[in-house]
C-alpha cells in the first residue's frame, strides 16, 4: 500500500467536507474547483520563493515558462 502524502490527506479531507456540505446535491465540475483551488496560491507561493524570477520560479514547479506565464494570466498574476 501506498502510504498517503500530507497533502494528500489534506485534500482527502477537504473533498470528504465538501460532499458532506453537499448535502445530497450532485456535485459538478470538481475537477475545475480542485485545481483552481489549489494552483493558485502554488504559483503565488513559489513565485515569492523565486523572489519573482519566472525562470526559476518555471524550474521549481517543472513547467516550462510559457506555461507558468499562461497560468500566471489565467489567475491576474499579470496582465
Amino acid at each position: 500500500m501506498i502510504e498517503e502524502t500530507e497533502i494528500a490527506a489534506c485534500m482527502r479531507r477537504s473533498l470528504n467536507r465538501y460532499f458532506k456540505d453537499l448535502d445530497g446535491e450532485p456535485p459538478c465540475e470538481i475537477y475545475n474547483m480542485v485545481v483552481s483551488a489549489v494552483e493558485k496560491p502554488l504559483l503565488v507561493y513559489i513565485l515569492d520563493r523565486a523572489e519573482g524570477n519566472q525562470t526559476r520560479a518555471a524550474d521549481m514547479l517543472g513547467i516550462n515558462r510559457n506555461t507558468l506565464r499562461k497560468k500566471m494570466r489565467e489567475y491576474g498574476l499579470i496582465d
